[in-house]
């Protein structure tokens, strides 16, 4: 049943200040290094001045691990995976980390940050990871710890339930769009239930272990802990969560639980990265704090989730006049010379418009590509050759664009790796809540530009708009 956004209000409020100087000292006690592995490009999104690298050859994961930051991130995009690809991947990425790891001399925490709309491959990635870890290491992983709260994004977690904000309603994230998810759908109502559905029956709903709002708010960090050094046997931790306060309350609890020898996973969102990494808060991005190379070429964006928020925020963005729109037939993708043909012409009609001095957005056309034999793996399959398109429209651009934005979690990874040939960025902040900016390095193809990185699944109907505004506004 779906919620008056105004219940968010109606939460005894936490004394933050307070908070902050407790989690400081926890963090500082705390010598590991969090290890993020990132599903698709879009969870950086409540960091700033943190490294991403896209790739996990020793010498990145080194560079990682030699940081002054507790934390960095590893690109997996493995929400763009088969089963087969993310468990090669995620064997790969567990053995060169604890190699490393030994080398350094450092121990290492694992989060394994998915969508905050509760998609991808759970619980599969930190089954692997768990596995290698145990393996690697010799200790034991008591729990993983589910915390889907994401609030940039209008993310909540009340008594177990998982909230999608739409306007000033909180929906049941097992009610909306996201949920039906061809290839990472559900029905659960309840964490708990979502774990027994995701589990497939091996992890009871009542046997989760629930960190409930009133012991939050009532700010009971002992009975928390106490909670979380009774959890074993790789049971699950559910955080609920209306604020980032709630948040660090729970890391409080965590990390004491953690400095008395308890290990865990973890499968979040974006916000407690930041909370147990200790990433400040930071206003918004300026266009002159991303646009550091003025240049009078346009800038691109490019499309390819299909959301019906994202349909949406690209019908407002043609509210602006001085934009070009290219649409790129996605229904041609079965035919592989035709759909060639269209990308070509796509590409020629964006050249010149950004040649020109416009910015241009592509987009996908709107309906969506089914496979013929009704196969999750063909479907994803599918979605990642129109993806492989989407993003050559940046990739085989012959001119720097003065920006580039890629709207959606696998377009956005495919234009980073592979369009724009990013091996490590630094994470500048947000142009909007919930939407990352990287600074590409040396080695991309446009060197110092800004990447947009904007998920199909956040912000508002006006948010795509609001941010080419302020890219174009010189």
């Amino acid at each position: 049943m779906a919620l008056d956004v105004g219940v968010l209000a109606s939460y005894k409020k936490i004394d933050e200040t307070y908070i902050d100087g407790l989690l400081q000292k926890e963090i500082a006690a705390n010598h590991k290094k969090i290890v993020v592995l990132d599903d698709d490009p879009t969870g950086v999104q409540t960091v700033h001045d943190i490294s991403v690298y896209t790739n996990w050859e020793k010498d990145s994961i080194r560079q990682g691990f030699e940081e002054e930051n507790d934390l960095f991130y590893v690109l997996t995009n493995s929400r763009g995976f088969t089963v087969e690809q993310t468990t090669k991947a995620h064997h790969e990425i567990a053995a060169v980390v604890d190699e490393v790891a030994k080398e350094t001399g450092k121990e290492y925490i694992f989060i394994s940050r998915s969508d905050s709309t509760l998609r991808g491959h759970f619980p599969l990635e930190t089954e692997l990871l768990k596995g290698d870890y145990e393996k690697n290491t010799g200790k034991t992983i008591d729990g993983e710890i589910l915390c889907p709260f994401f609030k940039e994004g209008g993310r909540f977690t009340i008594d177990n339930v998982h909230y999608v904000k739409y306007g000033d309603e909180l929906v049941p994230a097992n009610e909306t769009e996201f949920a039906k998810d061809k290839t990472f759908g559900y029905s659960a109502e309840t964490m708990p239930e979502y774990v027994e559905e995701k589990t497939k029956g091996a992890y009871k709903a009542g046997d989760v272990t629930c960190i409930s709002l009133e012991d939050i708010h009532n700010m009971d960090i002992d009975k928390m802990e106490q909670q979380l050094l009774a959890v074993k046997d790789f049971n699950k931790v559910i955080v609920n969560a209306v604020d980032y306060a709630d948040v660090k309350v729970f890391c409080v609890a965590l990390y004491r639980a953690m400095a008395k020898g308890k290990v865990f996973m973890f499968r979040t969102a974006a916000a407690i990265v930041k909370v147990m990494g200790g990433v400040s808060d930071q206003p918004l991005l300026t266009r002159g704090q991303m646009v550091v190379k003025e240049t009078s070429n346009g800038g691109i964006v490019v499309v390819g989730s299909h959301t019906d928020k994202t349909t949406k925020q690209v019908e407002c963005l043609k509210e602006l006049s001085d934009i070009e729109f290219i649409e790129l037939d996605a229904t041609l993708v079965k035919d592989d010379a035709a759909f060639e043909a269209e990308v070509q012409r796509c590409l020629s009609a964006e050249e010149a418009c950004i040649k020109a001095g416009k910015t241009v957005c592509c987009y996908t056309t709107r309906a969506l590509i089914t496979a013929d034999t009704g196969d999750k793996e063909d479907e994803l399959r599918l979605s990642v050759k129109i993806s492989d398109a989407v993003q050559s429209l940046v990739g085989r651009l012959s001119i720097t664009p003065s920006f580039v934005i890629a709207k959606g979690g696998i377009t956005s990874s495919d234009v980073g790796t592979k369009a724009l040939a990013v091996k490590k960025a630094n994470v500048l902040g947000q142009i909007r809540p919930g939407i990352p900016v990287w600074q590409t390095g040396e080695e991309s193809k446009f060197p110092m530009t800004p990447y947009i990185i904007f998920p199909g699944n956040v912000g508002e109907i006006t948010t795509l708009k609001e941010a080419v505004e302020v890219l174009m506004n010189k």
